[in-house]
């Protein structure tokens, strides 16, 4: 039986400065940063503080786990800005967005309004766009979707 989820990738273009975005401004803690080996790959993981069982794998696309036709072709689709790589919640998503922008993260979408809560759209250092939710304990369907 699955229990609960421990890891997710997220693909970044530069390690070191994904790593500064997560950590330096957006308040995650960094986990691991080591090298996997002699010359092997970098294994950097951040996460929220209060939810140690969850963990972020910074990745840059390459060997081992892609070929370099398929690297080339993901790190295009980073730096074009076209993923998505998850929802982040809070219990107040206007201050977050007013903290997070006076730390320089780069907002796509101000505070709204959805059916599901409040939400706005960020990026991150490498293009990838993330969700700022202040959840509703229940769906407003009387709320636009945008």
């Amino acid at each position: 039986m699955i229990t609960a989820l421990g890891l997710a990738t997220v693909w970044v273009l530069d390690q070191d400065s994904a790593k500064e975005f997560f950590v330096g401004k957006l308040g995650l803690e960094e986990r691991t940063d080591m090298t996997l080996g002699e010359g092997g790959m970098r294994w950097v993981t951040v996460g929220i503080k209060d939810q140690p069982e969850l963990q972020l794998a910074l990745m840059v696309p390459g060997p081992p786990s892609l070929d370099p036709e398929s690297a080339a072709q993901l790190r295009g689709l980073i730096a074009k800005g076209v993923l998505g790589a998850g929802a982040f919640n809070t219990d107040d998503c206007q201050a977050e967005y007013e903290r997070l922008s006076a730390r320089g993260v780069t907002f796509i979408q101000k505070p709204e309004k959805r059916p599901y809560g409040i939400e706005a759209i960020f990026r991150d250092d490498s293009g990838n766009w993330y969700s700022l939710t202040q959840p509703f304990e229940r769906l407003d369907e009387n709320a636009s979707w945008g």
